[in-house]
């Protein structure tokens, strides 16, 4: 067995309803509850903050979080907690909340100035303690040490530290009922994407992340549809919730690579949902990687399509990517991104913020140059 580290992930409260046990372990003094204006008016953070109150503590609620959080969103947050002096974080929503509620709570405690600690463990100063509570089975946020803020002219910055690891996740699949499908199928693509490029990682794959991996693509490829179709099915939410976790937990280990990547820029410059940014990049990056990862994709293929098993590792490859494309267009999601408002003109722009991305560049199977990105735009288009 070669060397490897991996590093786990919170303590996890599991179970409907368990978001109310936060007011059991958390510590006393005000609380910097973060999360976004739709979680709030649905009703989802109710019960939640009402047994912390009960517990009494203060509540500061900060609910202006947006998709693809800003630099201006995370210091206005950071700002609210000095103000209150609060003593611990939740954050509850989808990836952007909790995204956000990890780097408040590490800016909080630390003290650290913001723009010192993006990219890769830089960021080792002490956190407040730190909750987070997902409504959304995609993101893994919960699970990682890694926060994603927009900084000027729509560039995603980073900070991956294990400090940003959270104390508590909980899966609380009854917070995910309500789910529209677009949301569902977007959010469950992007954690399959998470278990796929964990598995194939170039850096930092292990045996851990690996098994962590595939437990994830079969809990997600076998629920996804399910979870859409039948929204409130709760066994098929149970299983995306704890897919998506695993699979959090992969790629915090073995990092994501070129679909995140080259899904980066749509988020930033125009505004689509991040996973409905990685369903648009998935087959066509899995393509220009299929010979260099030929072999990995095989393993998984079976998991999602078992009658492949016992083919040749190229047919196994072309099995699992036919799969995975044809699970985007039964989640119902458009698949091209001339259907989302982009503009054969702005690829080459693309291409050029995708080359920003060099901390998941690195990681992808087969080299990505700026030409290969526009090719693979125009692919997508």
């Amino acid at each position: 067995m070669q060397p490897f580290t991996f590093n786990p992930g919170p303590r996890l409260i599991s179970g409907n309803g368990a978001a109310v046990r936060l007011a059991d372990v958390l510590p006393d003094g005000p609380c910097l509850f973060v999360t976004d204006h739709d979680v709030l008016r649905l009703g989802l953070t109710d019960a939640c903050r009402e047994a912390l109150q009960a517990g009494e503590r203060e509540v500061v609620l900060f609910d202006a979080v947006e998709a693809d959080p800003s630099k201006e969103t995370l210091l206005a947050a950071v700002e609210l907690g000095r103000r209150h002096d609060v003593t611990h974080v939740v954050g509850f929503g989808g990836g952007s909340p909790m995204d956000v509620a990890k780097l408040a709570a590490y800016l909080l405690g630390s003290g650290d100035n913001l723009d010192d600690v993006w990219g890769v463990d830089i960021a080792r100063g002490q956190r407040l303690p730190l909750a987070l509570v997902p409504t959304t089975a995609g993101t893994g946020s919960e699970a990682t040490p890694i926060s994603v803020i927009t900084c000027e002219g729509g560039t995603k910055l980073a900070v991956n530290s294990r400090p940003l690891i959270a104390d508590y996740a909980v899966l609380d699949p009854s917070l995910t009922l309500g789910l529209p499908a677009h949301v569902t199928a977007a959010t469950g693509i992007d954690a399959i994407v998470h278990a796929v490029e964990a598995y194939t990682s170039a850096r930092l794959k292990n045996p851990l992340s690996d098994a962590l991996a595939r437990e994830a693509l079969r809990l997600l490829a076998n629920d996804l549809l399910k979870a859409i179709e039948e929204p409130a099915n709760i066994e098929a939410r149970s299983a995306m919730l704890l897919g998506a976790h695993l699979a959090g937990l992969a790629f915090s280990n073995a990092p994501v690579a070129g679909v995140h990547a080259l899904a980066y820029p749509l988020g930033g410059l125009h505004h689509l949902p991040h996973g409905l940014s990685n369903a648009l990049m998935l087959r066509v990056v899995l393509q220009h990687n299929s010979e260099a990862a030929r072999e990995l994709y095989a393993e998984l293929a079976p998991i999602l399509v078992p009658e492949c098993e016992g083919q040749g590792s190229q047919a196994r490859c072309a099995a699992l990517i036919d799969r995975l494309d044809g699970l985007v267009a039964a989640s119902g999601l458009k698949p091209r991104l001339r259907d989302h408002g982009i503009g054969e003109g702005d690829i080459p722009t693309l291409a050029r913020e995708a080359m920003k991305q060099t901390r998941l560049l690195v990681n992808n199977p087969a080299p990505i140059e700026e030409e290969d990105a526009r090719r693979l735009y125009e692919a997508a288009w």
